[in-house]
Order: C-alpha cells, then sequence, then structure tokens
C-alpha cells in the first residue's frame, strides 16, 4: 500500500495539473489565423497562415531578419496546399501540403516548398525536407498593415499567389495543366457508375477533342460511348474527332449515318446545334440548323435557331431575315420575344 504521504503528495501534483489545465482557456491570438484558396480548373489551391501587423516595428532586416529562414507568416508553419500537381515558377510540384518558408534578402527572396508542414514555424527549419527551392524578385507595393495572401491574376490555366506585407509584394506564379487534371478526373469518373453510360464516355471525346487533347484517345473514348448507345450525339461527335484528324471522307459517311438513324426528330437535331454551339462549333452548329429547316420547314423553331446562331457568328443580315420568317409563324407567346431581338439588329 501506499505511504500516507505520498498519497498526499499525488493528490497535491494532481490539484496542480488540474489547476493549471484549467487556466489554459483559449484567448485570441496577436496574429491571428486565415486562410485563403482559390480553384484553378479543377485544381484547389489553399494557404494557411497567421498574420502579423507591422506595429510600427522595421519589419524587412528588423523583425523579420535579413538572410534567415522565415516562416512566412506567424506561430505555427504557414502551409500551402495543391490538390493536383501543378507548376511552380515553372518547377513542377506534386500534388499536397507543404510548409512555406522564405529567405529575404535587400534584393532576391529564396521561397522553399518544405515536406514537413506540421512544424512550428520556421524554428525547425531542416534543410533535408526541401521539396522545392526558387527566388522570386519582391515588388514594391503599397503599405499592408497586417500580412496577407492573396491570389491575383487569375486566368483559366494560372494564378500568381501573393504575398504583402509593409510594403513590399512576393509574387509566386503558380500555372495547372488543365486539361491533364480535368481528363484525369474524367477518367476516374468514369471507373465508376458514370462508366456504364455512353454520356460520359461522349463528354470526355468531346472535351478532349475542343482542348485538342489526344484525339486518338478521344476516338477511342467516343467507341466506347457507341458501343453503350449509337444515336446523333455521339455519331457527331465521332464526325468532328474524324475531321479534326484529317479524314474528311469517314467524317461525311459518319454524319450521313447520324442524321439517317431511325427515330431522329427536329427537336435531337435542334438541341444538337446547340450543344455544338456550347463547345465553339458554331459553323458545324450552322450546318445542323439549317439541315432542320430543310427538313422541317414548316416549324418556326427551327429558322429562330437557324437565326440565332447566324447572329452568333456576326451574319446580322441573314439572320434578321430568318427571324422575321420565324415571327411570321411563331405561336403568340413566342412573337414579343423575337420582335425584341429584331429591335436589337441594328
Amino acid at each position: 500500500m501506499l505511504k500516507l504521504s505520498t498519497m498526499f503528495s499525488l493528490m497535491f501534483l494532481f490539484f496542480v495539473i488540474t489547476i493549471t489545465a484549467q487556466q489554459n482557456l483559449k484567448t485570441p491570438q496577436a496574429s491571428q489565423l486565415a486562410s485563403v484558396s482559390q480553384r484553378v480548373g479543377l485544381t484547389d489551391i489553399l494557404v494557411n497562415y497567421h498574420r502579423p501587423a507591422v506595429n510600427n516595428r522595421t519589419v524587412w532586416g528588423g523583425i523579420v531578419p535579413y538572410d534567415q529562414v522565415w516562416r512566412a507568416g506567424a506561430n505555427e508553419n504557414t502551409t500551402i496546399s495543391f490538390s493536383t500537381d501543378v507548376m511552380v515558377e515553372t518547377k513542377k510540384v506534386a500534388a499536397g501540403t507543404y510548409g512555406l518558408h522564405m529567405i529575404p534578402t535587400k534584393n532576391i527572396w529564396t521561397v522553399i516548398f518544405s515536406k514537413d508542414n506540421a512544424a512550428w514555424g520556421s524554428f525547425f527549419y531542416n534543410e533535408k525536407n526541401d521539396a522545392l527551392r526558387f527566388t522570386v524578385n519582391p515588388v514594391q507595393s503599397d503599405f499592408q498593415e497586417w500580412l496577407a495572401y492573396s491570389f491575383d491574376e487569375l486566368s483559366a490555366k494560372s494564378t500568381t499567389l501573393t504575398l504583402k506585407w509593409e510594403k513590399l509584394s512576393i509574387p509566386i506564379k503558380i500555372e495547372v495543366d488543365v486539361n491533364e487534371t480535368v481528363i484525369a478526373s474524367m477518367e476516374k469518373e468514369l471507373t465508376g457508375i458514370p462508366g456504364f453510360f455512353w454520356q460520359g464516355w461522349n463528354q470526355i471525346a468531346l472535351y478532349a477533342l475542343t482542348n485538342n487533347y489526344n484525339l486518338e484517345k478521344a476516338s477511342g473514348w467516343v467507341e466506347k460511348s457507341i458501343n453503350i448507345n449509337k444515336n446523333l450525339t455521339n455519331l457527331i461527335t465521332k464526325s468532328l474527332i474524324l475531321e479534326s484528324m484529317g479524314k474528311s471522307q469517314e467524317a461525311e459517311n459518319i454524319k450521313k449515318e447520324a442524321f439517317a438513324l431511325p427515330g431522329v426528330d427536329e427537336t435531337q437535331v435542334n438541341t444538337l446545334g446547340y450543344q455544338l454551339m456550347g463547345i465553339g462549333k458554331t459553323d458545324e452548329a450552322l450546318e445542323v440548323f439549317e439541315k432542320n429547316t430543310v427538313d422541317h420547314p414548316d416549324s418556326w423553331n427551327v429558322w429562330d435557331s437557324w437565326a440565332e446562331g447566324l447572329l452568333a457568328k456576326g451574319d446580322k443580315v441573314k439572320s434578321k431575315q430568318l427571324y422575321e420568317k420565324a415571327l411570321g409563324m411563331a405561336p403568340d407567346n413566342q412573337k414579343d420575344r423575337i420582335k425584341g431581338i429584331l429591335a436589337n439588329i441594328k
């Protein structure tokens, strides 16, 4: 059995530990936690950091010494995460989360992505854990009291992550191979339930076509779609791929087969025309709309659609003529809409 004195000692220690734990209540940090994120294509980029203030202090060469590794924020590691592989300042970076550090100088700065993303600041930084190092040029900017990261110069395939503090900005260019990431995402989805249906295989083939991505693969994907359910949509996709591959006669034959399929009606053809417009194939859409007017000359809607396609192409004269033809045939609930379009065609 424990001696009485030992028991009292243990009880006192437990009491002290309990009181200490109860004192560790949450209070605001001087450098508050923040995060900023941006999606480029299908790639998500996230920065988690703490925001110190200038607070009338000398920042560069002062509280942030030159020529020393700095945590690029305050408190714990500043981290940067990528959901897919990216290019950072023309260098490939694998998907993942990295500790973000910088080495400021009076001129060129070094930026470091570390595989260690859970350290406290840069105090335990180890160069052996570097995933990437590169240099950037700081830029003079407007005064910024609280350190902040932002995503600037956003485009469909890139963005610039910028650290702003005091009177400096540190820009980091990030680029994404959007086609590769989108195709990889689609291929992964097609290993699940969508792979049993024709629409997904047609969609990936059409994406590859419109983005000039590996037409041989696109041809294989559309064949899978056709094997599941041959229809007007995927046969036209196949004809467009063949045309892009320089196989014009094969493309024409497939197109004829598509329109000769049993059950192809005015609505299906019209829908196909708008789908082609949606992916930037305006000339092909106009061809489809025109064919619909030949096959269904008594339908006001086919003339209306052809007119819309021509207007999108910039042919205002012919578009106006066809809208006027559609107006004369349209039901009352469509006349005001068509009149409004005609009024705006100058």
